[in-house]
């Protein structure tokens, strides 16, 4: 779990059509506004392309797309959540494609649920758990999980030399 010590696990929760998301707070570097990214080619069909942060091409994975959902039409509330992964080949940092970003959740240990093997809407070791949020359920992501998309660590590289 994400937590500091003497504290609850925080967690960014955010919006993916209906439903509602959320992962560890330590791993957001930052939220930003969504205005467009610029395709590259041979990237992974969920990588949408790449954008400019501060002069370094990040990737964005599209998250519907890697979980395997409908893609919702980009409105004023679409966002990337750009995070910072410990990957095989150390730390890379890339955008993830969200519907709407919600809000900072405070989870306590004893309000999250190991993830389901079966009848997720979600595969299982995409879950770190499921928690319960004033009777909601939040789908608890391991971006670690969601962002290895074959070797996502040797696509920062790669996104960087073909912009």
């Amino acid at each position: 779990m994400t937590t500091v010590e003497g504290s609850e696990p925080q967690f960014l929760s955010f919006m993916l059509g209906q439903d509602m998301f959320a992962i560890g707070i330590l791993a957001v570097r930052e939220i930003l506004e969504y205005a467009g990214v610029t395709p590259v080619p041979q990237m992974p069909a969920c990588i949408s392309g790449v954008i400019n942060l501060r002069g370094t091409a990040v990737p964005v994975l599209d998250l519907a797309c890697r979980l395997e959902r409908e893609p919702v039409p980009v409105s004023k509330r679409t966002c990337i959540i750009v995070v910072e992964v410990d990957g095989e080949h150390g730390a890379f940092v890339i955008g993830i494609l969200v519907d709407a970003v919600n809000a900072v959740l405070d989870i306590p240990s004893s309000e999250v649920e190991p993830a389901p093997s079966l009848g997720a809407q979600v595969r299982a070791e995409m879950l770190q758990g499921i928690g319960k949020v004033n009777g909601r359920f939040v789908l608890l992501l391991d971006v670690r999980q969601v962002a290895s998309v074959g070797d996502l660590a040797a696509i920062a590289p790669a996104a960087l030399e073909h912009v």
